[in-house]
């Protein structure tokens, strides 16, 4: 008989290398599974307050896996946890017994019936779907703020909402289907016909069992009064009883009760849901009350005549706000007191029926005791800086906590008319309780309070002052008429009051339910039911102070979805994350936990410093490990790399002779020589030897000053340093400088160009003497070529360009200013506002595959490049599966194992079909694609030149 998950397995099996070889038993591939000590204590990290170490992690990537890892977990009496995104805040993503990754390998989505319908799986994203249903004007129903970051796995487990859903679009109404695996390693799945003929058959006991409790709810009036009194708000606290009265068969009850499990029943593998419209005309209005009251007293009004969204927030949230950057005008002349305020939106379909909304709308905003009017705006950059102000709440409240503090982000949900009395109190809680910093926003329509606090759980004294705050809170709330938790799960921050919110007969409901589902306790133990009451005080995250430039981290892992190397090695949150537990560690483990940092974190990372873009908190975790990078350098290799930075064209002509020359060379010689030489301790220096690395570049353009220049052209060492691999391309500088000619656009070329670096080479590998030396030099040459920033200096490498504009950080701040008028533009940038106008029209190709850059991303022309690709493709398409390549500059070359896996998701689908041309913006990306895809992938410019000839 197998054992339960509370019991201990014995010592043999205990071992890690003995649980790697039984868990690497449940999956196609081993290396799928780690027990190593640097990948558990990254991945024991979610965004909660919570921290349990798994003892093993495995990437699942099947169902039929997912129910063999169960059942080798049930016999080893482990505990299993399902982590996906890992943004849920109440605990219910970590456990310490085998940790699941249902993430990296479950990223699949089929739109279905023009869009009205769609097929996910658990590892993508809300951002990630809904991109793919917007050619369809439609959306998921669920609109989480977390949507970048947050997978459907999480929306499913924790059946999300928003702020636009309500009850009526969330996870649980749009949910069509389910695909299932139950700890018994039976799969469900609720689209085929036969699905509870089948459920019946292959779990008689449960089956029945779902239907005894399914008459026991319906026979109790109480009970039934209950359920619908508690689900008619948003409710994410305990099972969703509510399917017991919403559907029959017991198939679709086990189906709806999956959805809000938290990984406590089953896995969901797949899930269609039903979509809905995306409203693309809206009106937006922050409304400014005398108090919470007005604020409150408003909204049925509002509601009534057609609002679509109603945030609140509270007089503290208002003060934060104000000391936000860039506040809006109307909270900038505000004294606050007790004002509150409704974040209001309008959308419909059309321009016309949104007009008709808002003119229907305005007797009930004219009647409004707004302090400075009730108006509307349809600017979408006015529009964005007031959702700006909501979304900024966090980061403004979090970024500023104290250090080594955790930011506590909570919401509950009551009956409309109990609002304000709410509000109020628990602002009185927060006084009481010393939580002076703690704001109060939320879904106002629904009756959705968030409330944020900072919390430090490194004493006795703290952590005692938390749990008086929370029993008070749940009083407050309970009494109310309220539930707990409305839209982030019940987890283990409130498993202990589940049984206080639904009454002993409910509770006792739901432990059947989990009893049929999960005999053996396997999933997910102390998330939602909990036997001990003081589950919520346990297991709490310490906090250590690692870096000033890191300590604002909050894990909540919004870094992830755009870091490239997620899949590989660490993320951003990871990388934070083991900094923390090196500084918690013992001797032994700090040791093991460092030796492995330098290459999973350090090294490995890309610094394409995507990550900031994301991070609530602006954190750029790509500019710390170059730093780490600096700090291992010592004063002979900054000497070094100043000394190549003095002799920068030597240098270029001798690695052009060196590349050409490899290409004579018999390939297994090369291998072996470049193998050879990384053992000996290069291998951040020099890359293995592979085929598909290009010849020599051309030679970069000499200099030239014509009458009326309209800009100066910094031709990038890249495109010199590294050929196009095609005969009948010269590159992307000469490119452009024929389109600059076929334009009637003169553009100057410096003097001493060879010589000159945007300075990423150095920036990137730490070398801040040799960064600082090229920084002088090219900016001193850029001063005198654009007649001291009179012209804009372009360039053709998009991740030149971002290095060119990072170079004044390279200087002492007392040289800065002479530069700081300098303007770098981007070669595409350039050529779509003042070269295309200009150019005859292209003999454009049918279909064109297009790759941005993370460097498009932050110099923001992502469109330019759109506007340039579309001058030569009738069909341009960029992958759905779309990130960072990785290959950042020789990163891809040094460690090929990292752009081979952030590009995996996007070369499948570029080349399931063909494409008459593929392009990008940056020589290194060119080559990273090309590689990872087979395809030949050039410069935008190229192929511009090329077809306007």
């Amino acid at each position: 008989m197998s054992r339960s998950a509370a019991s201990a397995p014995p010592e043999s099996e205990n071992h890690p290398a003995r649980l790697a070889e039984l868990l690497a038993g449940c999956v196609a591939d081993p290396a799928r599974v780690t027990t190593d000590v640097s990948r558990r204590a990254a991945a024991a990290h979610d965004a909660s307050p919570y921290l349990f170490t798994p003892r093993a992690v495995v990437r699942a990537a099947s169902a039929a896996e997912v129910g063999a890892l169960m059942a080798t977990a049930r016999d080893l009496g482990l505990p299993l946890t399902l982590r996906s995104g890992g943004t849920s805040l109440a605990g219910q993503a970590g456990g310490d017994g085998v940790l699941v990754d249902v993430r990296s390998r479950w990223r699949t989505a089929e739109v279905l019936d023009d869009g009205r319908r769609v097929r996910v799986q658990p590892g993508l994203t809300v951002r990630q779907v809904n991109a793919r249903l917007a050619p369809y004007g439609r959306r998921l129903g669920p609109d989480p703020a977390s949507e970048s970051a947050c997978t459907i796995g999480g929306l499913v487990a924790n059946n999300s909402s928003g702020m636009n859903c309500g009850t009526q679009d969330n996870a649980y109404r749009t949910m069509e289907s389910l695909q299932f695996v139950l700890p018994s390693g039976t799969v469900v799945d609720t689209s085929a016909p036969d699905a509870d003929q089948e459920l019946r058959t292959r779990e008689p006991a449960l089956h029945a069992g779902l239907l005894r409790l399914r008459d026991r709810i319906r026979a109790s009036e109480a009970s039934t009064a209950t359920v619908r009194r508690l689900f008619a708000m948003k409710n994410t606290m305990g099972y969703g009883l509510n399917s017991f009265l919403d559907h029959t068969e017991p198939a679709d009850i086990l189906a709806h009760l999956m959805i809000g499990s938290e990984g406590t029943l089953g896995f969901v593998g797949e899930a269609v849901f039903h979509t809905v419209p995306r409203l693309s005309h809206a009106a937006t209005g922050l409304l400014v009350l005398p108090g919470l009251a007005e604020a409150t007293d408003a909204l049925p009004a509002l509601l009534a005549a057609g609002a679509r969204t109603a945030e609140l927030l509270d007089a503290a949230s208002l003060r934060v706000a104000q000391r936000a950057p860039g506040p809006v005008d109307l909270l900038r002349r505000l004294n606050v007191a007790d004002h509150a305020a409704l974040l209001v939106e309008f959308g419909e379909d059309t321009a016309e029926l949104l007009q008709e909304r808002v003119a229907g709308a305005q007797p009930v905003l004219d009647g409004l005791p707004a302090v400075d009017g009730a108006s509307l705006t349809r600017d979408e950059r006015v529009r964005a800086g007031l959702w700006h102000l909501r979304k900024g709440l966090y980061t403004a409240v979090a970024g500023a906590r104290r250090a080594g503090t955790t930011a506590l982000l909570e919401d509950i949900a009551v009956p409309m008319p109990r609002l304000t009395d709410t509000c109020r109190g628990l602002i009185d809680l927060f006084g009481r309780h010393g939580y002076e910093d703690a704001v109060i926003f939320g879904h106002a329509r629904d009756g959705n309070l968030h409330f944020m606090l900072t919390q430090d759980f490194d004493s006795d004294a703290e952590t005692a002052r938390y749990a008086r705050f929370t029993d008070d809170m749940v009083g407050l709330v309970l009494d109310a008429g309220g539930t707990l938790k409305a839209e982030h799960g019940t987890g283990r921050a409130m498993a202990p009051f589940v049984r206080r919110q639904y009454g002993d007969e409910l509770y006792a409901v739901m432990r059947e339910l989990k009893a049929l589902c999960d005999p053996y306790g396997v999933l997910n133990p102390g998330v939602i039911l909990a036997d001990d009451p003081t589950v919520h005080l346990r297991d709490l995250k310490s906090v250590p102070e690692v870096d000033p430039a890191l300590d604002a981290c909050v894990e909540c892992g919004y870094c992830e979805p755009v870091c490239p190397t997620a899949d590989a090695t660490t993320s951003p949150r990871q990388r934070i994350a083991l900094l923390r537990e090196i500084a918690l560690a013992d001797d032994d483990r700090r040791r093991e936990l460092e030796e492995d940092y330098a290459y999973s974190a350090v090294d490995s990372c890309a610094a394409d410093s995507l990550c900031v873009t994301a991070c609530p908190v602006s954190i750029d975790t790509g500019a710390v490990m170059k730093r780490l990078r600096a700090e291992r350098h010592g004063p002979t290799a900054q000497r070094a790399a100043a000394a190549v930075a003095r002799n920068w064209s030597t240098t270029v002509r001798g690695v052009r002779a060196a590349l050409n020359t490899a290409h004579v060379l018999p390939a297994p010689v090369l291998r072996g020589a470049t193998g050879a030489v990384r053992r000996m301790g290069a291998s951040e220096l020099i890359p293995k030897w592979a085929d598909d690395i290009p010849r020599g570049g051309p030679a970069r353009p000499s200099s030239r000053t014509p009458a009326g220049a309209r800009a100066v052209f910094f031709a990038a060492c890249i495109g010199s340093i590294f050929g196009t691999g095609e005969s009948s391309s010269d590159g992307s500088a000469a490119a452009f400088l024929r389109l600059c000619e076929r334009a009637g656009v003169p553009v100057t070329v410096p003097d001493a160009l060879a010589g000159l670096c945007c300075g990423t080479p150095w920036q990137s590998k730490g070398y801040t003497a040799g960064h600082r030396t090229m920084a002088e030099r090219t900016l001193r040459v850029l001063w005198q070529a654009s007649d001291q920033a009179a012209l804009p200096v372009v360039c053709d490498a998009s991740s030149c360009t971002h290095g060119l504009e990072q170079l004044l950080d390279a200087l002492p701040e007392s040289e800065r200013g002479r530069y700081a008028d300098l303007c770098f533009v981007d070669s595409v940038a350039f050529t779509a506002e003042v070269l295309l106008p200009a150019l005859p029209t292209a003999r454009r190709v049918k279909t064109l595959a297009l790759h941005p850059t993370c460097s498009t991303v932050h110099l923001g022309i992502d469109a330019a490049l759109r506007t340039v690709a579309e001058a030569v493709g009738e069909e341009v398409t960029v992958p759905d599966n779309w990130s960072c390549c990785a290959f950042a500059g020789d990163r891809g070359l040094l460690h090929p194992e990292i752009t081979a896996s952030a590009t995996a998701a996007q070369a499948a689908e570029i080349t399931a079909r063909p494409y008459d041309a593929y392009a990008s913006c940056n020589r290194t990306c060119e080559m990273g694609m090309s590689r990872a895809t087979g395809r030949p992938y050039r410069h935008v410019l190229e192929l511009l030149d090329q077809l306007t000839a």
